[in-house]
């Protein structure tokens, strides 16, 4: 570039926009123009001290009010001086970080490093990329906001203070210096290994329900009994026997019907998202975790190229507030009368509040910065997951500002005797939002298979069934549900979330098994240990206290440095005091060596590898790897019959019992000499054509993958993708399988040369 060109384009370009993200200098550098340089910071650029948390340098000065002393991060000495560098050629400096805390903190890191005098640097911020809001933020600049810095640099400094005086007593308890502990992962972690505690406890309790096929005018509909003598009959029937007594009462009743009762119901559309609600939608409708959520919603906010150049498709995806601007309930109402038409939008705009929430809050819930760009529109410049995603938000956001949807329901009530059965039915009448989005997948309205009823009219009962059932223990908690529960109980914040979630799986405390998050016993030893041992800061309520007690910082209803302060002095006098008594602890595995039979226990290299080791150390040296474990979870399958096993003892010959430990059903030795122990597996009972002795077993892959194989495996190598019957193929003599299929089951060859296949016979009744 000559010496000309370069002084004009620094003549032209006056003014410079730091930004966290280079994702977005496209979409704002296409907006704003030629007289603005985009650059970014990359994220955070300074941060407390991160040396080794053994030289207690924790970053700020307790004595001092807690006055932080921040450093630049390594990797970021390069950014910092390039946006000095920058800083020092141009009029104007426009800090446009994310607007939330982190991203207000972020505003003033950058502020301290830049060499410049103040009146040069103004602090910009836009909930949309968007012409109108990105043009609107310029020209109306503010000063950095140290009410929000003060409030999540006292969250820093909890965290880190939590962090780093915790984990030291885990390491001197468990000899593990890669585990830690954190002022709300903890306590998410508490949530998952309580839930498990929950369904380990669970016993349960058999009840039986009633259902009748009923007739009128040759139409037959589904009646079940509700009630006896005008009381609740549900989950009353304890056992076979009572219910055949009901069975047989019914044979002999006439069946009349009592009352009919149709009901108009209007449901109305729910809010659009706010960060929790997308993550655990996403997370239901599209199988997204918590984490790939945030990521490519990132992505839509921050610009994706279109037709046009870079455009920012959504707002900002951290937030907790459900408010929608005049603008763009201005232009989601065009939209909808234009596409959908009138019926389909309502008398006065539909409002959503969410707690104490400010009109004049400048965040926004997460909605399409165009209405008017619909998912079909641009799904050509989005890959799969931006397009499911922006999709999700466009639908949910557009349904919200439409009509109720109408909903006809009929309730019919039949007597029998002393008993009352229930049938009913719902019917959408006017789908009204329910065009665009439906809350709830599961739900289904259609019509009636009910006859036209009137009350007196009598009905022939066809048949009559009874149907058992067991209680349930309570799910295990997945990543939707999980932020569920955190946002529930004010836990964490819409920005953590998938941090929480992140940080518990890649500390092994919890891993994923079929979407649901299962406690390791590494988890669960941590969660234990820190439960008994501070109370207080793995409270439920304490932890939601400082949450609003931050909240109350960035609202100048708090000092920042005396809720450090009352938090400090009770916490370090409860760390000292438990770091004194501390003693070392074994992590049991519910497994035995197989050498000695002492109990195996977790234990950690000088690496930081964990493996399993003989409690007998140094008299056994025993070890085994993890995998063990993870293994003998994959292949838990449902509760064998009662305790009895046919299996003998490959070590001693002794009978094998069942057993329940943390990873669920295993079988072990009578012996008391002996202790072998092996994980359970579901057996077909077929015998194994290939070696004669052994039994076909289901296993898992390491993958979870469900495959049969014989069980006097590695001596005999045989296995089958299919479970097998038990007959033989009468063309080939190999066995046959099942085989599962959506237009329903077929019986093949496992000889895949062969080709015979038959159709499944249905159990005649």
């Amino acid at each position: 570039m000559t010496e000309t060109a370069a002084k004009k384009q620094s003549k032209k370009e006056k003014s410079l926009v730091i930004v966290e993200s280079p994702a977005k200098s496209k979409t704002i550098k296409k907006i704003l123009g030629d007289g603005y340089q985009i650059e970014a910071s990359f994220g955070h650029i300074r941060n407390l001290p991160t040396k080794d948390p053994k030289t207690d340098n924790l970053g700020f000065d307790v004595d001092n009010n807690f006055e932080p002393k921040f450093e630049i991060i390594p990797g970021k000495k390069a950014v910092v001086k390039k946006l000095n560098d920058l800083a020092q050629k141009f009029d104007n400096i426009y800090i446009a970080s994310d607007p939330d805390r982190e991203g207000e903190a972020i505003a003033w890191h950058v502020r301290q490093v830049l060499k410049v005098p103040d009146e040069k640097i103004k602090r910009i911020e836009f909930n949309e990329i968007t012409p109108k809001a990105v043009k609107y933020s310029v020209e109306h600049p503010r000063m950095i906001n140290m009410d929000m810095v003060q409030a999540q640099q006292t969250r820093q400094i909890l965290d880190k203070l939590v962090g780093y005086k915790l984990s030291p007593v885990l390491w001197k308890q468990m000899g593990n210096y890669n585990l830690s502990a954190g002022r709300v992962q903890s306590v998410a972690l508490r949530m998952i290994c309580e839930r498990e505690d929950e369904i380990e406890a669970f016993v349960p309790q058999e009840y039986w329900s009633i259902h009748a096929d009923l007739a009128k005018d040759g139409k037959v509909f589904e009646a079940e009994v509700a009630k006896f003598k005008d009381k609740s009959v549900e989950k009353t029937i304890k056992n076979e026997e009572e219910a055949q007594k009901i069975v047989d009462y019914l044979k002999t009743s006439d069946f009349l019907v009592s009352k009919v009762t149709n009901k108009s119901t209007k449901r109305k559309p729910t809010a659009p998202f706010i960060t929790s609600t997308l993550q655990r939608a996403a997370s239901s409708k599209l199988g997204f975790g918590v984490q790939k959520t945030m990521q490519v919603a990132q992505r839509l906010y921050e610009g994706i190229e279109l037709e046009s150049g870079a455009v920012g498709l959504i707002t900002y995806m951290r937030t907790d507030s459900t408010r929608v601007s005049d603008d763009a309930m201005a232009m989601a109402k065009d939209f909808i009368l234009n596409n959908f038409g009138e019926k389909y939008y309502p008398a006065a705009p539909n409002i959503y509040a969410k707690g104490k929430q400010n009109v004049q809050d400048a965040h926004e819930a997460i909605r399409p910065s165009y209405p008017e760009r619909t998912p079909e529109s641009i799904k050509q410049y989005l890959d799969n997951d931006q397009y499911k995603l922006y999709k999700l938000i466009w639908d949910k956001f557009m349904s919200s500002q439409m009509s109720n949807a109408e909903i006809a329901n009929k309730s019919i009530e039949i007597t029998a005797g002393d008993y009352t059965l229930r049938a009913g039915t719902s019917k959408v009448t006017f789908d009204g939002f329910l065009k665009l989005y439906n809350d709830n997948d599961e739900e289904k309205a259609e019509d009636s298979k009910i006859p036209d009823l009137e009350k007196g009219d009598k009905v022939d009962c066809q048949k009559i069934t009874p149907k058992q059932h067991f209680t349930q223990p309570p799910p295990r908690y997945n990543e939707a549900s999980l932020v569920k529960a955190l946002e529930e109980y004010g836990i964490g914040r819409p920005s953590t979330y998938a941090t929480i979630i992140t940080v518990i799986q890649t500390r092994k405390y919890v891993e994923k098994r079929d979407k649901a998050l299962h406690p390791t016993i590494l988890g669960r030893a941590v969660s234990k240990q820190l439960v008994t041992q501070f109370s207080d800061i793995m409270d439920y309520k304490f932890t939601a206290g400082m949450e609003e007690k931050l909240d109350k910082i960035a609202d100048k209803k708090a000092v920042w440095n005396k809720v450090l302060k009352d938090f400090y002095d009770p916490f370090m006098e409860e760390v000292n005091s438990v770091m004194k008594t501390a003693k070392k602890i074994n992590i049991e595995t519910g497994i035995n060596c197989p050498n000695c039979g002492k109990p195996m226990v977790v234990r950690t290299s000088k690496f930081g590898t964990q493996f399993l080791g003989c409690s007998g150390y140094p008299d056994c040296k025993t070890v085994m790897s993890m995998n063990v474990l993870t293994e003998q979870a994959e292949e838990n399958t449902e509760n064998p019959p009662e305790e009895v096993c046919q299996e003998k003892c490959e070590k001693c010959g002794s009978d094998m019992v069942f057993k329940t430990g943390p990873y669920g059903k295993y079988m072990e030795c009578t012996n008391q000499n002996c202790k072998h122990r092996k994980p359970y597996r579901k057996t077909t009972g077929v015998k194994c054509p290939k070696c004669g002795e052994g039994e076909i077993v289901e296993r898992k892959s390491k993958r979870g993958t469900v495959f049969y194989g014989c069980n006097k495996y590695p001596d005999c190598d045989f296995v089958l993708w299919n479970e097998p019957t038990g007959e033989v193929c009468p063309n080939c003599g190999s066995l046959l399988v099942k085989k599962v299929l959506k237009k329903g089951d077929t019986i093949v060859c496992s000889n895949l040369k062969c080709g015979y296949k038959k159709e499944v016979e249905e159990n005649a009744e």
